[in-house]
Formats: C-alpha cells, sequence, structure tokens
C-alpha cells in the first residue's frame, strides 16, 4: 500500500470498498444538486466501481462541490519532501528508471501480451504458433504425361461428376475444356484447367452441327503420349525449332462411331505446323507435315 512516511494515505495508496461507496455517495449528492447529469453520474459511478486506487476516486470527484457530501474524504494532498543527500541521488534515480521499465512492461503485456507472464512477453498475437500445419497442393501441372492425363481427367470428374465435353485441348501445363452450358444444353460454356477446373469463362456459344457430346477419356493415353513425344520426328520438324505442342481431343467425324473421339497431335514451330490424327486406340489416322 502507497503511504507517506506519517502513514497518511495518498494517491496511490490502493481503495477499500468503503472508499467507492464513499465516492458513490458524494456523486449521488452532485447528482441531486445538479452538478452532474444522469449520464455523467453513471459513467463516474461505474469507473468508481472498478477504481484502484484513492487517486483513481479522487479524480472522479475533483471538479465537484463537496462541502454539502455525507462523508469526509481523505485529505491526499502531498506530503513535504524531505531533501535527499547527493550521494543517495543516483540511487533514486536508477531505482525509479528500474520501476518504469517493469512497468511499462507490465502495462505492455497487460494491452497486448498473448503469454502467461511479462517476462515472457510477445507483442504481436499474431506471432503465436497456431499448431496449423501447412497443406501442401500438389495437383498435376506435366499434363502431357501419364500421370498428368490420369489426374486432369480425375479431377474433371471431381469437378463436373463425367469426363463428357464436345472438346479438350491439352497443353503442357493447362487445359481448355468445352462442355455443355448448366443452364442452357443447347449452348456450350468453356472451362480453363491451371491447376483446377475453374469457373467458366466468356459467353455460352451456340451448338454448331459438329458439336457432340463424347467421353473425352475414352482414348489409349500410352500408345498417344508415345506418338506424341515422337511427333517432331515424324513430321520431319526440328525438335530445337519447336514452339509448341498440344493435344486436341474431339468427337469423331465418321458417322459409323458417333461415340468413339478424334485425337490431332498439333506441332507448331516458326517455320510452320504439323499435325498427326489418332483413333482412340492410338493407331495412325492421317499424317500433316507443315506446307514448304
Amino acid at each position: 500500500m502507497a503511504v507517506s512516511s506519517s502513514g497518511r494515505p495518498t494517491t496511490g495508496t490502493r481503495a477499500k470498498d468503503s472508499d467507492r461507496n464513499d465516492i458513490c455517495q458524494v456523486l449521488d449528492t452532485a447528482l441531486s444538486e445538479g452538478q452532474l447529469s444522469m449520464a455523467e453520474h453513471g459513467e463516474r459511478v461505474k469507473a468508481a466501481t472498478h477504481a484502484a486506487t484513492l487517486g483513481d476516486l479522487q479524480a472522479l470527484v475533483s471538479d465537484l462541490q463537496t462541502a454539502n457530501a455525507p462523508v469526509t474524504l481523505p485529505d491526499l494532498s502531498r506530503p513535504k519532501r524531505r531533501r535527499i543527500s547527493p550521494q543517495a541521488g543516483w540511487g533514486v534515480k536508477v531505482a525509479m528508471a528500474a520501476v518504469l521499465v517493469v512497468l511499462g512492461v507490465c502495462i505492455g503485456w497487460g494491452l497486448y501480451g498473448n503469454t502467461s507472464s511479462p517476462l515472457d512477453f510477445q507483442s504481436d498475437p499474431g506471432a503465436k504458433s497456431d499448431g496449423i500445419q501447412a497443406k501442401v497442393l500438389t495437383p498435376p501441372r506435366q499434363l502431357q504425361s501419364l500421370n498428368g492425363l490420369n489426374g486432369l481427367f480425375e479431377q474433371m470428374r471431381q469437378r463436373f461428376g463425367s469426363t463428357m465435353g464436345y472438346e479438350l485441348d491439352i497443353r503442357a501445363d493447362y487445359a481448355s475444356l468445352d462442355r455443355p452450358d448448366p443452364a442452357d444444353n443447347r449452348r456450350q460454356q468453356n472451362y480453363d484447367y491451371r491447376g483446377g477446373w475453374g469457373d467458366p469463362w466468356g459467353s455460352p456459344t451456340s451448338l454448331s452441327s459438329d458439336d457432340r457430346l463424347v467421353d473425352l477419356a475414352r482414348f489409349d493415353y500410352e500408345k498417344t503420349l508415345a506418338v506424341m513425344r515422337g511427333a517432331p520426328d515424324t513430321l520431319g520438324m526440328n525438335r530445337a525449332d519447336v514452339t509448341d505442342s498440344w493435344l486436341r481431343i474431339g468427337p469423331s467425324t465418321d458417322p459409323a462411331t458417333p461415340d468413339l473421339v478424334t485425337l490431332e497431335i498439333v506441332v507448331n514451330s516458326d517455320f510452320g505446323s504439323g499435325r498427326i490424327e489418332l483413333y482412340p486406340d492410338g493407331t495412325t489416322k492421317a499424317i500433316w507435315p507443315p506446307s514448304n
């Protein structure tokens, strides 16, 4: 408890419940005399019930006339200071500095601390470990591979419920798909794959007479990839000149096989483009070298 050298209470003396009650009575008298409004009275009474020291309580009535108050408030005037010898001055200054440092740490911990002790102070609550482990996403990105194709079609099943569509273009690291418009099956909607099948983009377009819904995953992946990897040599193109190669899957144009797909491997270079058409079983349908 903070008291003067004579034992008299000071502004730092801890308040008792009886001290808080006395101040509330003074505030009640000030309200009845018109010194306080109802709102001011309520705010000060609330502050009085939470006051920690006599100084906190005194600040609530310091601007009031208290002659008619039913209680006598303690005299918290500062006692005369004792003269401190020069030799003792440095010790007092050091002690005061240490107290201020500890007080600052405690105040900071009380406002922002997220630990059990001010000695283990951590200023940023967001820096405290929350126990959430990192989750690394591993979608297929190299699509022109066996695992890439399997992963791409599996994500189609998860996203759309099937691998049905009008056309699918598979580039090295992304794909483009035409599927029926969910709102109108007379139209088609385009979707892109970039680590996942996103929302449709662009406006739906009307179906043409060549558009036919087929299972785009019904073909021999391994044989198709083998032909694709040898496509530059098959087409007589210099591999160093190849800028892009991709696989297009669409409905068969043969009326006898309307449910099958046609595979088209396209190889681009700065000196022209070539194409290889395959049946679903990987056998050759046509070879179109770059035109000279």
